[in-house]
């Protein structure tokens, strides 16, 4: 596809260079003279170029952008291109308060206007932090003017004491030692500093490290982008490649919806499996497949993910960092390991640079067989993720490539009853109902029980938080039982390495089965067979129904901001990606919709 120019017209000329109406031309011109833009660079038919700008103080992780956009803007000018830099709405996971996943939504709606509303003919996603990278790519799909991403980066590997420090994992890992006394809370906190060296995102396989890798998977970035580290020179350079590329991504034509088709989504899958990915990926990506109306749903991730191996040995399932996977390899090296062996599905799909995953990747050795390991040598067989379903939920999503050693042994591992558990329920209602009672004795928690977190959702939080992710008793864990099975409705950490069964869909806020579940409730979880069910019967648990719609309903927090309230009134469920249900039908709006109409 690469040279293959079009004749098309600019959507920028309907703006600046359209002689059958002057006077809205020259409305539209003279004010983008005003800061030194001159008519050639606006009407001698050179492509505008937005840069979606995500970087700023408060994304630290995203923050080298800032940076990183110069060589971007050259790229694009050296193309023959004219670079517009404009702001996204801020998302950074550890910052923003009760969840960054309020933002995504809201980021996904403003970049939606700005590139349908602005005379731009491309632009260029610069991702990073966790939502950023769907919010932008949710927004690219809706819109398809033509788009190419570019990550941050990873941060450097963390140390602490001559050990790798993952960002995320640490704080899990250390957490778990400041209730078992063998640490206090100063070591905690410089520990934890030790896992963020540098600027970057996460430099585990975390959300961040997931979502990246899989927007070069999906094929939105040019090849080997999504693993370089945010401090080194070959950053730069090639956000200075992705520059010159879209410029003549605009002159092919090729948009979103050429690149990321059904089989894109397909060979993410896969990928997501093979590197060890966040369990938020479902999430996400199903919410990029509606936007675009390309099929998807959790039972894919199964079908298609499950049963493939896990490749990349990066923290939390694994032993190494960021920059350990960029120097054996990235993506690419995953997917030439992948190819090889007969596991990637569509080799032929289409990305950004014009040629096929196949031709960018089928040739790339693996520098380091330690971080990136052979399908025949992997770090475990089966490694994708299993949906859950039952009387608890619809669906659920549980990653098996973090299921542990002890973990397996205690809860998966009887001969009568292989890959099956029963146990106790232990409801919370929300993050504080957890960390109030659960270092209590007379909460009666032990290896037998299973905590239940409700309230975490899409509504019910509101945004669905990072909460899931529960520790066992102070109690416990000093007497080696370090995870006890966990279910909610709210979503997890991808750095956290806890088997948790998550995003249950719907929650309980909606009315989902969770609601009806009480602590010392039987529950019974079986991998074989996909199925997570309250052994409790039929009839009382439509009488639990008939108490509780009688009692109003599931209760949870008021909103606290427009935002929230808005939201709340028409998100849908994490397994159908949590996106906005009146935007889904919007849909390749710059062929659909034309030209908006003028302003004045």
């Amino acid at each position: 596809m690469t040279g293959q120019k079009t004749t098309k017209k600019l959507r920028s000329q309907e703006w600046f260079d359209n002689p059958d109406n002057p006077g809205m031309t020259a409305l539209y011109l003279e004010r983008y003279l005003n800061f030194g833009l001159t008519r050639e660079e606006l009407q001698s038919g050179k492509p505008l170029i937005g840069i979606a700008q995500t970087g700023s103080d408060l994304s630290p992780c995203n923050r080298h952008h800032i940076e990183l956009a110069r060589r971007v803007r050259a790229g694009i000018v050296a193309a023959g291109g004219v670079p517009f830099e404009f702001p996204c709405h801020p998302i950074q996971e550890t910052g923003k308060r009760p969840t960054a996943s309020l933002d995504r939504n809201l980021a996904y709606l403003s970049l939606v206007e700005v590139l349908y509303g602005y005379p731009l003919d491309g632009v260029v996603l610069t991702i990073g932090c966790d939502k950023t990278t769907p919010a932008l790519l949710m927004a690219a799909a809706t819109v398809n003017i033509p788009a190419i991403a570019l990550s941050v980066g990873p941060m450097l590997n963390g140390w602490h004491k001559g050990k790798r420090t993952g960002s995320g994992t640490i704080v899990w890992e250390s957490r778990e030692r400041l209730s078992a006394g063998e640490i206090d809370y100063d070591e905690f906190m410089e520990i934890v500093a030790s896992s963020a060296p540098s600027v970057g995102y996460c430099n585990t396989m975390g959300t961040a490290t997931t979502m990246n890798s899989l927007a070069e998977a999906l094929g939105m970035q040019l090849p080997g982008s999504a693993a370089i580290p945010a401090p080194y020179r070959e950053r730069g350079q090639i956000s200075y490649d992705t520059g010159k590329r879209i410029v003549e991504m605009v002159r092919e034509d090729l948009k979103p919806s050429d690149i990321m088709t059904r089989q894109a989504f397909e060979n993410a899958i896969v990928v997501n499996s093979a590197i060890g990915g966040s369990t938020n990926a479902p999430i996400h990506l199903n919410a990029i497949s509606r936007h675009l109306g390309v099929p998807l749903d959790n039972d894919d991730w199964q079908r298609l993910g499950h049963h493939v191996p896990l490749l990349v040995n990066l923290q939390p399932a694994g032993e190494y960092l960021g920059e350990d996977y960029h120097h054996a390899g990235g993506v690419p090296a995953v997917v030439a390991e992948l190819i090889k062996a007969g596991l990637l599905p569509h080799p032929d799909a289409v990305t950004a640079n014009g040629r096929t995953m196949g031709e960018n990747c089928a040739a790339t050795e693996t520098m380091d067989t330690k971080v990136i390991r052979p399908v025949a040598d992997p770090l475990k067989k089966d490694a994708g993720f299993i949906n859950l379903k039952g009387n608890l939920f619809d669906s659920a999503i549980m990653k098996t490539s973090v299921i542990s050693k002890e973990f397996r042994d205690r809860y998966l591992s009887n001969p009568g009853d292989p890959e099956a558990f029963e146990g106790t329920a232990k409801v919370f209602d929300g993050p504080e109902d957890y960390h109030a009672r659960i270092d209590d004795p007379a909460e009666g928690i032990d290896e037998n029980t299973i905590l239940f977190m409700r309230g975490a959702g899409p509504v019910g939080y509101p945004g669905a938080a990072e909460v899931v992710n529960m520790q066992p008793p102070a109690y416990l864990i000093k007497r080696g039982i370090h995870s006890l099975p966990c279910i909610g409705d709210g979503r997890q950490s991808g750095t956290s390495g806890s088997p948790s069964i998550l995003n249950a869909s719907p929650e309980a806020a909606v009315g989902g089965g969770l609601a009806l579940l009480k602590s010392g409730d039987r529950v019974r979880i079986d991998l074989r067979k996909g199925t997570a069910d309250i052994l409790v019967g039929d009839e009382e648990l439509s009488r639990r129904r008939a108490e509780l719609q009688a009692g109003g309903g599931y209760r949870y927090p008021a909103h606290q901001t427009p935002w929230q309230e808005i939201q709340r009134g028409m998100v849908d469920q994490l397994s159908e990606g949590m996106v906005l249900k009146p935007a889904v039908k919007y849909q390749r709006v710059a062929q659909t919709g034309g030209i908006p109409r003028d302003n004045h």
